[in-house]
């Protein structure tokens, strides 16, 4: 019996132990099969790996490499969890990289993609083309531009003449996006403040909101925010959003793509405004505590504390945490009382489709790689 009792806690120390390393070992040529969360596409092994590292649940994966010779999955990136936060099993497959999250790791925020991807397309998300000679100015250009994310190029072989030398500009959200908000009584909402949510500039923008009232249509996209504040740096970091409106009763943004023109109509609840470029936004509203709005989802974890300041404290010391959820004793389920929900979203680059193409290069913006460029 005494020897048993040894083994069970040699078994828990090494559990702990692992629980608390890093383990940022890649396993090539092995699945971890199942327990998928969802698939996302990536251009390499190591991209994935971040992937699963900002997904608030994910906790391993399974990379599809592009010597995968089965099907056309090449790029898939499966990400994964289980209650034990361990592999149900491992088997061996020709063609894939299986790995774990690097949430243990006090990860970077803000990951270097240097890497360039030979006959590989970045397929969607573009905003913006134009003519350079070769990839590289490409990548310098989305590197110098703030709306860019990753870039490709078509090379002076692709088989359409036409549009040799074309560098395509990609957009992906690299501000934090709240992908539900609600009204909830009993509930306190905000984000962490060691979040940079926009550019660090010395001018301050001169705010342009028009109260009670609505652009109608020119809809580019729909995006949840908590103020008009928050809309505002949504539609500033997009670089086709012309103008926005926010809606006050259901915390939906607008975000519109008209240049043409700016038509405007009384509506009450909804605040309107012009994105700002080039100086700095006011950031007062990530510093607020938001009482009865309730960000559902997105959650990495919870822990029991005291008071919403606390739990905003909590996610300040978490590096993967973005934003937070509160549960005060006046909620109407006891069972969740003083739970602080802590939650993120994936805030790096990440192309929404990636295949195989000849005479194309890929590649990322290098504004987040502490090098310097040539």
């Amino acid at each position: 019996m005494g020897s048993s009792l040894i083994l069970v806690g040699l078994l828990l120390a090494s559990s702990v132990s692992f629980s608390t390393a890093c383990p940022n070992e890649l396993q090539e040529n092995v699945d971890f099969p199942g327990s998928d969360i969802t698939f996302l596409y990536s251009p390499s092994v190591e991209h994935c790996q971040q992937l699963c590292t900002q997904h608030p649940a994910c906790l391993f994966f399974t990379f599809v490499r592009p010597d995968w010779t089965r099907d056309n999955r090449h790029f898939y990136c499966y990400l994964k969890s289980t209650p034990s936060g361990q592999p149900s099993s491992e088997t061996p497959l020709l063609g894939v990289t299986s790995g774990f999250s690097l949430k243990s790791c006090n990860p970077d925020s803000k990951p270097c993609f240097s890497q360039i991807f030979q006959n590989v397309d970045f397929l969607g998300a573009d905003y913006r083309t134009l003519f350079t000679p070769d990839y590289q100015e490409c990548q310098r250009v989305c590197t110098q531009d703030p709306g860019c994310q990753f870039f490709t190029f078509i090379t002076g072989e692709f088989s359409n003449l036409n549009i040799r030398f074309k560098c395509h500009l990609k957009f992906s959200w690299s501000v934090p996006r709240t992908p539900i908000v609600e009204k909830k009584a009993g509930v306190t909402s905000g984000f962490a403040q060691k979040t940079q949510q926009t550019q660090e500039l010395e001018t301050p923008c001169q705010n342009q909101f028009f109260p009670n009232t609505d652009i109608p249509g020119s809809d580019l996209e729909q995006q949840q925010s908590v103020s008009v504040e928050h809309c505002q740096v949504l539609c500033s970091a997009h670089p086709t959003c012309s103008y926005f409106s926010f809606s006050s009763d259901d915390y939906k943004c607008y975000l519109k793509n008209n240049l043409s023109d700016l038509a405007v109509k009384p509506k009450d609840g909804t605040t309107s405004g012009i994105p700002a470029h080039f100086c700095q936004l006011d950031d007062t509203w990530v510093k607020q505590i938001y009482e009865g709005v309730d960000f559902r989802g997105s959650d990495i974890r919870f822990e029991l504390m005291d008071t919403a300041e606390l739990c905003q404290s909590k996610c300040d010391e978490d590096p993967n945490c973005l934003f937070y959820t509160y549960v005060d004793e006046s909620f109407s389920d006891r069972a969740a009382w003083r739970r602080c929900y802590l939650k993120r979203v994936i805030t790096m680059p990440a192309p929404p489709k990636v295949n195989k193409l000849a005479s194309v290069v890929s590649g990322f913006s290098l504004r987040d790689c502490r090098k310097s460029l040539v």
